[in-house]
């Protein structure tokens, strides 16, 4: 592991520190800047009246009391409901996305639904840096809204068009080229980060979208293709791996220099990494 210990390995805490706390709430993400993570990571939609909220599906049923697209409800529904009391439904598919969490903060404001705009005063009330990855989640019925949304809320708090992409506290994510074109047309300095879940073709080049510079291959990739991360780092491109939890694969990042981990268990992979 010697050589890729050069470079500190950014840790970035998947939907908040989400194994301890339910994911994309306040709770999650202020466990997070405590547990000492580098980044948070979000998912962000676009609800029926124009907020951008923190929820990772395009229903609000699996983490929620309620029911229903998120696109179809407006931000007084979502914050009528419970995102924090987990219910276990049984089903294998959501079992691991599933925390116990017993020890359920008393203000409600903690569990119920974060809007971006609060997710963005927490980082910058942190007292310290807290980078923030911004997953933009596609396809949906607003389409190019979302990225015209995010960007306007980015502006407000100074972060839409950082003077060097290197220096940006934000950087925005996707399975979906369009959307990084879309936001890196309306900011060239904002960093983009190209998500894939199996290996591409392009991928497999250590080719990326235009204008992209880092890739956000699946942990699944890594294992199945480590190649892959050495041709895309061979080529100046970063690489942020997702979902990475457990010690061996941590270990396989060091070992392919990858440059961030994106973690549900951010304390514990600081640890692993000697921080």
């Amino acid at each position: 592991m010697s050589h890729a210990r050069e470079h500190t390995i950014q840790v970035v805490a998947h939907r908040g520190a989400s194994e301890d706390a339910p994911e994309h709430t306040l709770a999650a993400y202020r466990k997070a800047i405590e547990d000492g993570a580098d980044a948070l990571e979000c998912d962000v939609r676009l609800t029926a009246d124009g907020h951008l909220v923190c929820v990772h599906d395009r229903r609000v049923d699996r983490t929620s009391n309620g029911r229903g697209a998120v696109s179809a409800l407006e931000l007084a529904d979502l914050a009528a409901l419970d995102f924090g009391s987990w219910k276990h439904r049984g089903s294998p598919r959501h079992r691991d996305e599933e925390p116990d969490w017993e020890h359920r903060p008393e203000d409600p404001a903690e569990t119920s639904v974060l809007t971006l705009e609060r997710l963005l005063a927490l980082v910058a009330d942190a007292g310290r840096r807290v980078e923030l990855a911004i997953e933009t989640k596609h396809p949906t019925r607003w389409a190019g809204q979302v990225e015209e949304r995010l960007l306007l809320l980015l502006k407000r708090f100074g972060l839409d068009a950082p003077a060097d992409p290197e220096e940006s506290q934000v950087r925005v994510m996707s399975f979906s080229a369009r959307s990084l074109h879309r936001v890196r047309t309306a900011s060239p300095t904002l960093p983009t980060v190209y998500l894939r879940q199996f290996v591409s073709p392009r991928l497999r080049d250590g080719k990326l979208p235009a204008g992209v510079r880092i890739a956000g291959p699946s942990i699944r990739i890594v294992r199945s293709h480590p190649l892959c991360i050495e041709r895309l780092k061979r080529a100046g491109h970063q690489v942020h791996v997702w979902t990475v939890n457990e010690p061996e694969d941590v270990a396989l990042c060091v070992d392919l220099g990858v440059d961030a981990i994106i973690t549900n268990r951010p304390r514990a992979v600081l640890e692993l990494l000697g921080r």
